[in-house]
C-alpha cells in the first residue's frame, strides 16, 4: 500500500514536470499577446491624430507580443506600404 502510495506520489511529479513547461510557454505567449495588444492600442491612440490606424485583432496581438517592438515596427511599414500601394492605385 505505502509502496503504491509513492509510486503515485513520484508518478505525478514526473507528469508534471513534463507539463509544466508547455504550460509556461502557453502562458508566457498570452501575456505577451495582451502587452502586444496594448502596444497597438498605444499605436492607434497616437495614430488617431494622423489618420493611421492597426488593427487590434489576435493575428496583430500575437505578432507583437511575440517579436516585442519589431513585429510593431513591421506592422507600422506594412500598413505605411499598403497605404502608398492603395493610393497610387486610386490616383
Amino acid at each position: 500500500m505505502i509502496i503504491t502510495f509513492l509510486a503515485c506520489i513520484i508518478f505525478l511529479f514526473i507528469f508534471g514536470k513534463i507539463f509544466i513547461w508547455p504550460l509556461k510557454s502557453v502562458l508566457k505567449l498570452v501575456i505577451n499577446s495582451i502587452l502586444g495588444g496594448m502596444l497597438i492600442y498605444i499605436i492607434n491612440l497616437i495614430g488617431m491624430n494622423f489618420g493611421f490606424h492597426i488593427g487590434l485583432n489576435l493575428l496583430t496581438a500575437i505578432i507583437v507580443g511575440l517579436l516585442g517592438v519589431p513585429g510593431a515596427a513591421l506592422l507600422i511599414i506594412l500598413k505605411i506600404i499598403l497605404r502608398i500601394k492603395n493610393y497610387a492605385k486610386n490616383r
